[in-house]
């Protein structure tokens, strides 16, 4: 299988942008709430787990989008494609699926297994790159 790295350039330059108009619209929604005078304690109740679950939406997108601009940087630098532990070619089905992947499947079952037993939260796959840009996600 060939793998066509500018077609996948153009769909992680397409996810950038479309995270970050999420996060645009994030913002914006979340700049609306707490303007109401709350006469109930339901209505407050209702407005704070509102009010979580769109911090939870905005962390899960932030980390998206440091994932798809990892790839992005690993293009510029010439190793995209490269599993950021072992350095070896990351499976082309898996960029296909999943161009923002910084792991092979090997080294990724590895990192999952030592996760489930350690107990450990979730923690993105650039964070634990050995190469290249870390990511700026911290959302755990």
């Amino acid at each position: 299988m060939t793998i066509d790295f500018n077609l996948l350039h153009r769909r992680l330059e397409t996810e950038r942008e479309s995270l970050l108009e999420e996060l645009k619209t994030t913002a914006l929604v979340a700049a609306g709430r707490g303007r109401g005078s709350y006469g109930e304690q339901g209505e407050l109740a209702t407005e704070i787990v509102e009010a979580g679950k769109g911090l939870i939406l905005e962390a899960l997108v932030r980390d998206h989008l440091a994932e798809v601009e990892h790839a992005l940087y690993k293009f510029d630098q010439g190793t995209y494609g490269l599993c950021d532990v072992c350095g070896q070619p990351i499976e082309p089905a898996r960029l296909e699926a999943l161009p923002q992947a910084s792991l092979c499947l090997s080294c990724k079952a590895r990192r999952a297994r030592s996760r489930m037993w350690s107990g450990a939260s979730r923690i993105s796959d650039n964070e634990i790159a050995e190469k290249g840009r870390p990511c700026q996600a911290r959302w755990h």
